[in-house]
């Protein structure tokens, strides 16, 4: 969505932490807010690499990968969960 001409729309009912990554987002550069149950997001922005933090090993590859795509300046993530035993 942050690439897309226009703004998006996004409405959570169900997973109330769905937005968490959202500030990650902002940091890379994306024009992204979070009102209530919702994140508006307006583009097309250019991604650059940032130290992201992520919370969970999931996201991790992509904050790697998504804005390398466009530009050379990736950073590696301060990754803050561990790994269940």
């Amino acid at each position: 969505m942050t690439q897309a001409e226009g703004i998006a729309i996004v409405i959570e009912k169900i997973f109330e932490n769905r937005f968490m990554h959202a500030q990650e987002l902002a940091r890379m550069g994306a024009n992204i807010r979070i009102e209530g149950k919702q994140a508006i997001v307006a583009g097309p922005r250019e991604l650059t690499g940032a130290g992201v933090i992520a919370s969970t090993c999931g996201p991790a590859p992509r904050w790697c990968c998504g804005p390398g795509g466009q530009r050379r300046d990736r950073h590696r993530p301060r990754v803050s969960h561990r790994p269940r035993l």
